[in-house]
């Protein structure tokens, strides 16, 4: 209830010199007390004047505050929510684009297995016509197959003490014959070929056997032929290639009389 006017009235008291609470208590106690409480009246109403509008300046304040407040637990809410959905998005999004690779890798995979399928056709085709010529070259062969033997059983029968000029020639004639009796035979066919293998001449070669082929025929008469052969060998060649191809076989040498005998155990 203290004004202004109140405060101004009392100020020329509050300015004498003996308005003191140490005067005071000379003259008596209650007038000290009272003394004190005016003073302090005074200092308080000017406090107080500068303290109301901060006060309602902080009343007005906290209004705003707690209104912010309630927008920002509303936002809060808002983001949450949005923050939700945006987590599911991002979930449906993850799936999607690990769907999205899975296809990618089936559809690479497919593509490989597309591309090795190609190529697999594209070879059968190309294949195909080697086996359709094996296939005529087959039906070739079996329908020759008893011409070609009749020629390399001839051969080896009665070849073996000509030499090569001689039994291309004897060849010949067997092939006229057998064109006369309609005996079907191949036109290009190699004895050499049909009864011995590439890897088997190369192990008579690296045994001493010479490479011409007059030479190698006469392995395969020797091996072939169901009568022991008779060699009739200036050089030694022969010798040599049997005593290097039957020596892991138990070979046994007689040189007796410069006749050479050889004993297969």
């Amino acid at each position: 209830s203290i004004t202004g006017e109140t405060v101004e009235l009392l100020e020329p008291y509050l300015d004498m010199e003996d308005y003191n609470l140490e005067t005071a208590k000379k003259v008596c106690g209650n007038v000290a007390g009272l003394c004190s409480w005016t003073q302090a009246m005074a200092y308080f109403y000017g406090i107080n004047k500068e303290v109301l509008p901060l006060k309602a300046n902080l009343a007005l304040q906290e209004g705003r505050l707690a209104a912010a407040q309630t927008e920002l637990n509303n936002a809060q809410i808002q983001l949450d929510e949005k923050q939700m959905e945006l987590d599911q998005v991002q979930a449906m999004y993850d799936s999607a684009m690990k769907e999205k690779q899975a296809l990618l890798d089936d559809a690479e995979a497919c593509r490989k297995k597309m591309n090795n399928a190609t190529a697999l056709i594209e070879g059968l085709g190309e294949e195909k016509l080697r086996w359709t010529a094996s296939s005529k070259n087959f039906q070739n062969q079996i329908l020759n197959l008893v011409g070609n033997v009749l020629l390399a059983t001839g051969f080896l029968s009665y070849s073996g003490p000509f030499n090569q000029e001689y039994r291309n020639l004897l060849l010949q004639l067997w092939k006229k014959e057998m064109d006369n009796s309609k005996i079907p035979y191949s036109n290009d066919l190699n004895l050499t070929d049909m009864l011995v293998d590439n890897a088997t001449v190369g192990e008579w070669n690296l045994q001493g056997l010479p490479n011409d082929d007059l030479s190698i025929q006469n392995g395969i008469i020797v091996t072939k032929a169901s009568r022991y052969p008779l060699l009739i060998d200036p050089q030694g060649q022969g010798k040599v290639w049997i005593k290097n191809k039957e020596k892991n076989n138990g070979l046994q040498v007689n040189n007796s009389f410069n006749i050479f005998y050889v004993y297969v155990i």
